[in-house]
């Protein structure tokens, strides 16, 4: 039976990577220098130096989330081959977090599937970014009520996918692994973290990409309609 469901936040629950497009859409429209690169290109672009910054300096303190904007986007603006001033690395930093806290959008179907397992079992998020940031999200959208616990790896100074940041998780919620199930996006983090901590793990492959191991996580592609997803994450089917 399970009594604690844990959940990844950003692109299980929220929405980020349709957020960030939007956010990157703004931006190819402000700075022709960007048009270069096609949206989807942008994306990955950004994708990958957003994560470098974040697990270089972030998530350890050493750089502040608005320097390590501002640096996000010179690096861009050299991979288009520029070089951005910091007035104009502060533009497009500023113009991007506007647009994404303005266009900031939960995964459909997020809401009702978190409403619908609480009568069952406590809920915990297990993230890797800084508090104030998911905090921030989860209130937005009316859900930090229904959180048990929030733990989050820059101030647990334990990152996924290491099995202790679910642990503590766990720890909070005063249960076991073998009571637990983990729900998220991404395999290496999410589901072999999970796993390594001995928790039943369900993968959110939003993408169809192919399983790494169809054995060690049940599949799940979509959030809707709830009832179906639900009994999937609480092992009912």
């Amino acid at each position: 039976m399970v009594r604690a469901a844990l959940f990844d936040l950003d692109d299980t629950i929220f929405d980020h990577r349709e957020t960030s497009r939007r956010a990157l859409s703004a931006l190819r429209s402000g700075f022709p220098v960007l048009r270069q690169f096609p949206l989807d290109e942008l994306e990955q672009r950004h994708a990958r130096v957003l994560e470098e910054l974040h697990r270089g300096g972030v998530m350890q303190g050493f750089v502040s989330v608005d320097a390590a904007r501002e640096e996000r986007f010179r690096r861009i603006w050299r991979q288009a081959g520029a070089e951005a001033t910091d007035d104009v690395a502060r533009e497009a930093a500023s113009l991007y977090r506007r647009t994404y806290l303005a266009e900031r959008c939960l995964v459909p179907g997020a809401g009702a599937v978190l409403r619908a397992i609480k009568p069952y079992a406590q809920l915990g998020i297990v993230t890797n970014n800084i508090l104030a940031e998911q905090e921030d999200k989860l209130r937005q959208f009316g859900l930090r009520s229904l959180i048990d616990a929030l733990v989050v790896s820059a101030e647990e100074g334990v990152a996924k996918p290491e099995p202790g940041i679910f642990l503590r998780a766990l720890a909070r919620l005063g249960c076991e692994a073998s009571e637990s199930v983990m729900v998220g996006d991404t395999w290496a983090t999410d589901i072999v973290g999970a796993t390594a901590a001995g928790i039943r793990a369900v993968w959110f492959n939003r993408r169809g990409l192919p399983s790494p191991d169809p054995a060690l996580a049940v599949e799940i592609r979509s959030l809707e309609p709830a009832g179906p997803v639900v009994q999937r994450i609480l092992g009912e089917v």
